[in-house]
């Protein structure tokens, strides 16, 4: 009767745990763990937390297939989180900054 127990709760667990990576906005650019990209891969169902770091405002967005936002423009010290859930590629950009650019490959 354990055993059964066990593996059906196995069965219903996720494979991995998602994450949650925080992609900050500085100096007009996407930093990651405190530097400049303009390309990241994460796994799909993990999710991004744009912060803003800099002393204006961003607008994150996508117009990508995979995944369409539009985060609206929010100050410094505000954050906005997307989660991705598809495989692929989505381009990144900010409204207010177009040399802001961030190819995300979602694995």
């Amino acid at each position: 009767m354990k055993k059964t127990g066990f593996l059906l709760l196995a069965a219903w667990l996720p494979a991995t745990q998602a994450a949650e990576i925080e992609l900050g906005q500085q100096n007009k650019s996407f930093v990651n763990n405190g530097q400049k990209v303009d390309h990241l891969k994460v796994k799909a169902g993990d999710t991004i937390r744009f912060k803003n770091y800099d002393p204006f405002f961003h607008n994150i967005f996508s117009l990508s297939d995979l995944k369409t936002f539009d985060l609206g423009s929010f100050p410094k010290g505000d954050s906005r989180t997307v989660t991705f859930d598809k495989k692929g590629t989505v381009d990144i950009e900010c409204a207010i900054h177009p040399q802001m650019q961030l190819k995300l490959e979602v694995e």
